[in-house]
């Protein structure tokens, strides 16, 4: 498909999201009502977007998609009053909304009519926020305010080649160009900023998402987000203790027939997040990772074993999302402490208690599987039963406790000899870090054979799927 923006591109757009003919389109006969700056002389069909609803796999989902035919797409009062139209009628009917954005801006032409109209967009999708899933695809620019629509949603995608995302252009920071820095490119939007769940061609965007909308709820009270599941329940995972480094590959192999969709993918890498399926019931998945393999099994990249910052955070806002939307929540805990360095420690603290928080305060059902090591304080944040795990298991070469059980000994027997600290070694790994030490004092529910975690985690989510839980009332907390 070419890049070349045709007046029907954002219809095209359209189709190629949803299933076929099934697009109705909403407000088509809308123009720009200004006539200001010699506006009645210039055509506005649709007013720059395209709005409506259709089916994606027969699920209802609401789009608008912008024209940059149409004086290069800006937003205009009657343009953003068209997609707030979209908003009313999704959170009406509980389904989610996709945007497809192509946009040069605010309309200078408009002046404080198109800023109004366009303030209330924030406001809906303020509305909209946990109640419907929203998801937003950039394919051409996305720039100023607008940058802020995909901050709103749940979801971003964008186009690798031509999307721009920024608020300040590259060219308007102080002592960068664009061709030193793109900061409003795909990757650095991806890789750096965190923003972008995932990049790629137009047609991958368009069919991440309709894949991304088969596992979502249509709405916080929605409880049909399953599908008939066609693997075996019963199925081993053999040898996935080899794959333990890499979570995103455990994630895959637990997965009803390997499906694994991974959210922003590019960021913080440490920390994987996404959804599967058990049972036909889509699971929001929370994992640490050591090492990124690549398909011939080589390694990308390795990490220390620690929460970073920016780890905890995209970990964070995962769970609450999964949270709002009744989306059970397994983790893959396998974290030694936290990611020491200058620049991390102005924000370590902060960050984790945002991801201890989102895990503490989700009422969804909540299963932990301890994969490798688990120390300290960093390992409470990760989904433990003292943050309120339903269930905790452990691979059998689990480590669970304060630290290292070597570096705990040279630290309690610091004066004493080689051979008496190696002896303490022993007994704290026995009597403290041990999986079975931690499930004598209940903080593990079973010790359970790697191959044999799919069957667990099926059986568990299956008895937790009419989970209630009550909390102190409040407004909302404030971390």
């Amino acid at each position: 498909m070419s890049y070349e923006t045709t007046e029907n591109r954002a219809s095209e757009r359209i189709a190629a999201l949803l299933d076929e003919g099934s697009f109705v389109e909403i407000g088509a006969a809308v123009k720009a009502r200004t006539t200001d700056f010699n506006m009645q002389t210039k055509e506005t069909p649709g007013d720059g977007v395209v709005t409506g609803y259709g089916v994606i796999d027969g699920n209802l989902v609401y789009v608008y998609s912008q024209n940059a035919s149409v004086l290069q797409g800006a937003i205009g009062e009657m343009h953003a009053k068209k997609i707030a139209a979209i908003y009313d009628l999704a959170m009406k009917m509980g389904a989610p909304v996709i945007g497809l954005v192509d946009c040069a801006g605010l309309r200078l032409q408009e002046a404080t009519d198109a800023l109004h109209a366009f303030g209330t967009l924030y406001m809906k999708q303020t509305l909209a926020s946990g109640v419907i899933p929203q998801i937003t695809a950039i394919f051409g620019t996305c720039g100023g305010g607008l940058a802020v629509i995909p901050s709103l949603t749940d979801f971003t995608f964008m186009e690798k080649e031509h999307a721009k995302l920024f608020v300040n252009s590259p060219n308007a920071l102080e002592g960068n160009v664009i061709t030193k820095c793109d900061t409003s490119s795909a990757k650095f939007q991806s890789e750096e900023a965190g923003l972008v769940d995932g990049t790629g061609t137009e047609e991958e965007i368009l069919e991440e998402i309709r894949s991304l909308v088969c596992l979502l709820p249509a709405n916080n009270e929605d409880d049909n987000s399953y599908d008939e599941c066609t693997d075996d329940l019963n199925r081993l995972c053999d040898a996935i203790e080899n794959a333990a480094e890499d979570t995103a590959v455990v994630l895959s192999t637990l997965s009803d027939n390997h499906v694994f969709f991974e959210t922003k993918r590019d960021y913080a890498k440490e920390m994987v997040t996404g959804f599967i399926r058990l049972n036909g019931v889509t699971i929001g998945a929370v994992a640490n990772r050591c090492k990124v393999y690549d398909e011939d099994g080589n390694v990308e990249a390795e990490f220390d074993g620690g929460l970073s910052v920016r780890g905890c955070r995209k970990a964070a806002d995962f769970v609450n999302f999964c949270d709002a939307f009744n989306i059970p929540v397994l983790s893959l805990t396998n974290v030694e402490g936290y990611h020491a360095t200058m620049c991390s420690e102005r924000n370590i603290a902060s960050s984790v208690a945002k991801l201890t928080y989102a895990f503490a305060n989700a009422t969804v059902p909540k299963v932990n599987v301890i994969i490798g090591k688990a120390y300290g304080s960093a390992y409470i944040t990760m989904n433990s039963k003292a943050l309120g795990a339903d269930l905790v298991y452990a691979w059998p070469q689990a480590e669970i406790g304060m630290m290292d059980a070597n570096l705990a000994a040279k630290i309690m027997y610091a004066e004493e000899s080689a051979e008496v600290i190696r002896q303490k070694a022993a007994e704290y790994e026995e009597m403290q870090t041990s999986p079975l030490a931690a499930a004598g004092r209940g903080y593990v529910d079973a010790v359970i054979d790697p191959k044999d975690t799919r069957k667990y985690l099926v059986g568990a989510f299956e008895m937790l799927f009419t989970k209630r839980e009550d909390r102190p009332a409040k407004k909302h907390g404030t971390v």
